[in-house]
């Protein structure tokens, strides 16, 4: 009998015997090694990309949440911001502290003319205040149980420099009038 090399003819012949005639297990072993490892590598990097994944997702979620609280603490406060800000508390607080209405404004001319009537302010009549009972602290705005006048904060020196008398609001009596056009226009 002849070999499978020696039916072939030529170069097949040649490269036949280069070839071992039976299966190679040596051959096969660095193929399936090869395999393994890059499915375990790959199993590896999924397991990591998905627990950064859920790290990440359990992250957001906490911010969410702060989020909500804070926008829940910010709307809050705006509310406080807004009942402090309304006409009637802001009117009972300068009550408060002791200003009063101002009155009729009084204007001074680029002439230096004063435009409208100067008078003095004073205080309306307030409804009774209740008398605070003898275990609360006596508040600013009750009156001092020896019978002296309160002493009434310091109102800030108007930007006109113009003297303010205690009692009387902290707005300036007298506002400048815009200078008219001149006549030339």
């Amino acid at each position: 009998m002849s070999t499978p090399a020696g039916r072939l003819k030529g170069r097949a012949a040649r490269l036949g015997r280069l070839m071992p005639a039976g299966p190679s297990k040596a051959a096969r072993t660095p193929f399936v090694l090869l395999v393994v490892v890059l499915l375990g590598g790959g199993l590896i990097s999924l397991l990591l990309l998905n627990s950064a994944l859920n790290e990440g997702s359990f992250r957001l979620s906490e911010l969410r949440k702060r989020t909500t609280e804070l926008t829940d603490d910010q709307q809050a406060l705006q509310r406080d911001v807004d009942r402090a800000s309304e006409p009637d508390a802001l009117a009972r607080r300068a009550r408060e502290l002791g200003m009063v209405p101002g009155g009729s404004p009084v204007f001074l001319g680029p002439d230096g003319k004063v435009r409208g009537v100067p008078s003095t302010a004073t205080a309306e009549p307030t409804p009774a205040a209740p008398k605070p009972s003898p275990s609360e602290p006596v508040s600013q705005a009750a009156p001092q149980a020896s019978g002296q006048p309160r002493p009434t904060p310091a109102p800030s020196a108007p930007a006109s420099g113009a003297p303010v008398t205690p009692g009387a609001s902290a707005s300036p009596r007298t506002t400048a009038v815009p200078p008219s056009p001149s006549p030339g226009r």
